[in-house]
């Protein structure tokens, strides 16, 4: 890969955390185990995420956040102790990938690899929030049912195609944040008619 293809490769593995952390680690930790992402030699301490127990963790983890992501308000609840952790794990992502080669850019790298993953992060439980607010329950399973489909096909993408994953991935994150934006306008007149519903009933 040259250098740019490993850059759009970081950026997509970075934004993509935030939408399924543990997914994305064991991705990038068997691609770095079968060698399909070579680690930088100065950051060989990152070996860690190919280590077979660590991998074992994150398939763990990725099973009960496959589970949880699919319950009502549960997923909020999920979202909100990731917080951090969704950032952090994205920022050692970019650090995995990428040889910054100096101290300086490994400091710029861990912070927009983690700033990456807060803006996914940020957007995805927003949305979460507004739908879990649907009277019905099947929207919320049909949107993390998209957003698994969505985040595997662009973690196999970057390591084939990066660039074209990471305008992907920056779309994806641009898309959710336009279906907040027209979800929290629906909800506000279904929310807005039945109160007026209430009122004139009352009245």
């Amino acid at each position: 890969m040259s250098a740019v293809e490993i850059i759009a490769l970081a950026a997509s593995f970075s934004l993509l955390s935030g939408w399924r952390l543990y997914f994305t680690l064991l991705v990038t930790g068997l691609a770095m185990h079968f060698g399909l992402i070579a680690l930088p030699e100065k950051l060989a301490m990152l070996d860690v995420l190919a280590n077979p127990w660590v991998m074992v963790v994150a398939t763990l983890g990725f099973i009960a956040e496959l589970f949880a992501d699919k319950i009502a308000w549960i997923d909020s609840i999920w979202d909100g102790l990731h917080t951090a952790i969704r950032p952090l794990g994205g920022a050692l992502l970019a650090l995995a990938i990428v040889d910054p080669g100096q101290a300086e850019w490994q400091v710029i790298t861990f912070l927009l690899g983690g700033g990456a993953a807060l803006l996914s992060h940020g957007v995805k439980a927003s949305t979460r929030a507004v739908v879990n607010t649907s009277p019905e329950p099947f929207s919320n399973v049909a949107v993390s049912a998209g957003e698994d489909v969505a985040v595997a096909g662009v973690a196999g993408l970057a390591l084939a195609f990066p660039m074209a994953a990471m305008v992907i991935a920056v779309a994806m994150v641009i898309a959710s944040i336009i279906c907040l934006a027209a979800l929290r306008r629906v909800l506000r007149r279904m929310f807005g008619a039945a109160t007026e519903r209430q009122k004139n009933g009352g009245a």
